[in-house]
């Protein structure tokens, strides 16, 4: 049996219950993800949030952080340890958007798709190109996944366009880290930290990114060639000043997204060769948002972050390759032993992630080192000290 609550002193708070684990009604937001006994907390306001926080640390009862469940598949699988849900998508607005100083503020619940809008009105966008994997994404699964596109390798990461942060911490407080200006940098960079953490070192509520404007031109080269050809190309065109601002090889095919001026992009055409793809936009989408048909070729998919020079990988199944040969995209099933994949990874002075599939019984981050885990255990006591946010999201410790 499932009801709903709505409580009068707080209209923007609705609760949602379920006491027997069976039938959601539609009405509960993303109700089909839902198959664990449950709380599911939608709130608007930071004052209700950091209620919400107090109470969970008071009580030692984790919370499961989500916006809109893009990327809900990425981390480990929470369910079960985390079995009340924080809702922080109604959480959203723009708050402040300076085009001159190429600064915007906005709420963890904002959908990307808004604010991409909002920037495009004044040809500037968000250079490392986030993922949505899901038409209502929101800013805070964003940053907290820490997730980049192609542009990545070229423009830099999703933490390298953070200037700054609010979040409430495990304890309710609301913190706030580096600013809006590009000029502040004292101190640590805690809101570089933020990104990427997956929620477990606070609930973010609003994040201050760098933007820049648009290219004047862009064009997509294709060019027939194998693989370990293709891997000293991207190395060498990696030490010129290019205007080359993706790759990604595939099937003896290299793809080479120029932008730019309209002289350097002509002019780096004509050096590098290829025929020009009509339909450039559109196939850097389908890598982006992995609609490709490469995501779709196998039942798990690996994600290896590796050096760009290294030569091609001998393991089973179907590979892509992005970021001038920096990311290695693994689709293959369950026959292939994760102990292969990750050795590989770390002979290649990397990491492998599993990225999407069924992760019963694989963790999807790369163990850590002893000395790293401390570490990482001592950032979740400061921040999280009764380890309610999100707990193993990223590793089982914490």
């Amino acid at each position: 049996m499932a009801v709903c609550t709505y409580i009068a002193a707080k209209p923007n708070l609705r609760l949602y219950l379920d006491f027997d684990g069976g039938y959601v009604p539609d009405y509960v937001p993303n109700s089909s993800r839902i198959s664990h006994r449950f709380i599911y907390l939608m709130l608007n306001t930071a004052e209700d949030l950091i209620h919400k926080i107090n109470t969970a640390a008071e009580s030692k009862r984790p919370l499961s952080i989500q916006g809109s469940n893009s990327k809900l598949f990425y981390g480990n699988q929470i369910a079960e340890r985390a079995p009340d849900i924080l809702d922080v998508s109604n959480y959203s607005g723009i708050v402040n958007y300076e085009p001159s100083e190429l600064v915007i503020t906005a709420k963890a619940g904002t959908r990307l798709t808004d604010l991409e809008t909002a920037l495009q009105t004044h040809q500037q966008m968000l250079a490392f190109e986030p993922p949505h994997f899901g038409e209502n994404a929101t800013l805070g699964g964003c940053i907290a996944t820490g997730l980049s596109g192609p542009r990545r390798a070229y423009a830099g990461a999703a933490r390298d366009f953070v200037l700054g942060v609010r979040i409430l911490d495990g304890r309710g407080n609301d913190l706030h880290f580096g600013g809006r200006v590009m000029k502040n940098v004292a101190g640590y960079d805690v809101s570089r930290l933020m990104t990427g953490a997956m929620g477990t070192l606070g609930v973010l509520l609003e994040v201050s990114l760098k933007v820049l404007p648009l290219p004047t031109m862009e064009i997509t080269l294709c060019m027939s060639m194998k693989e370990v050809e293709a891997i000293g190309k991207m190395h060498q065109w990696a030490s010129k000043p290019l205007p080359i601002s993706a790759t990604c090889f595939y099937e003896n095919h290299l793809f080479v997204r120029l932008s730019g001026a309209e002289s350097a992009v002509h002019a780096t055409r004509t050096q590098l060769g290829g025929e020009e793809i009509d339909q450039g936009k559109a196939f850097w989408q389908s890598i982006r948002e992995h609609t490709h048909a490469f995501f779709r070729s196998g039942t798990r998919l690996w994600r290896l972050s590796i050096k760009s020079s290294t030569p091609p990988l001998l393991l089973p199944g179907q590979q892509l390759i992005e970021w001038g040969g920096a990311l290695r995209w693994l689709a293959t099933d369950e026959s292939v032993d994760e102990t292969t994949i990750r050795s590989q990874a770390e002979a290649a002075k990397g990491h492998a992630t599993f990225f999407k599939g069924n992760k019963t019984s694989i963790q999807a981050f790369h163990p850590l080192p002893p000395a790293m885990m401390v570490l990482h255990k001592r950032l979740k006591q400061k921040f999280d000290p009764a380890g309610i946010l999100n707990p193993g999201k990223m590793y089982p410790e914490y």
